[in-house]
């Protein structure tokens, strides 16, 4: 039985399925009881190892039990926003360019952005994808220093709704983390201010102090994927 796909791209913390229904491949991983993509990519249902074995069974009128499907999100090398581009049976390195692309952030839209500073009142980060749609989410991981377009302040008070009084800015953000976020205010003429304040806001993608990535665990723990080195975040629901 061929692999089934999809051209929608997912990204990290989006669920895909249900334990009850699928179990969990290279790519994903469990969380309440749902698989959640854990990179970026195309999702693939792949058939049980033994439905080939089942379908003979069936045949033979003999009653088995049904597998469940596989399913993945596989690392990709040629889609859209990594560099690649395939024609027919021909392979060309392209120049990706997000600058022109990128709509302006506004008061209330959704944007990916990289933490690049870590303060006692409040953190710096760069702006990468605004409103990220499936189709164009996989773009922020190509962005370097040169195209960052728009920088943003997330203040203290902005990062949650609850003991704002209690936060640990090191415990909720590092620098380099993905965080999705809301903008708030469009700011001054330098940054526009944005909030993490939410259950849907906060980490999508991190690096361990280890330098592997890691996997939400709780809404404030993300779990190294290699040592199993639980550190603190503010951790995005998945969505």
């Amino acid at each position: 039985m061929a692999s089934a796909s999809t051209s929608t791209f997912v990204v990290p913390g989006q669920v895909l399925g249900s334990t009850s229904s699928h179990v969990p491949g290279p790519g994903t991983h469990v969380y309440e009881n749902n698989i959640v993509a854990s990179i970026i990519g195309r999702p693939v249902v792949l058939p049980s190892p033994t439905s080939s074995a089942e379908t003979k069974t069936k045949t033979n009128n003999t009653s088995t039990s049904t597998n469940k499907p596989i399913i993945s999100v596989p690392r990709s090398s040629g889609t859209a926003g990594e560099g690649v581009s395939t024609t027919g049976t021909t392979t060309t390195p392209t120049t990706t360019t997000t600058t022109n692309t990128t709509p302006l952030p506004k008061v209330g839209s959704t944007v990916l952005a990289r933490i690049t500073r870590v303060q006692q009142r409040q953190i710096s980060a760069s702006i990468l994808v605004v409103d990220p749609s499936p189709n164009d989410i996989t773009s922020y991981t190509r962005v370097t220093d040169d195209d960052l377009q728009f920088q943003a302040v997330l203040r203290r008070e902005d990062i949650r709704t609850h003991e704002k009084d209690k936060i640990v800015m090191n415990d909720m953000y590092r620098v380099g983390d993905i965080v999705r976020a809301t903008v708030i205010s469009l700011g001054d003429e330098r940054n526009y201010y944005i909030s993490t304040a939410g259950n849907e806001f906060g980490v999508v993608v991190a690096t361990s102090d280890a330098g592997n990535a890691m996997v939400p665990a709780s809404w404030r723990e993300m779990r190294d994927v290699v040592t199993g080195q639980a550190e603190s975040r503010k951790v995005a629901k998945p969505s």
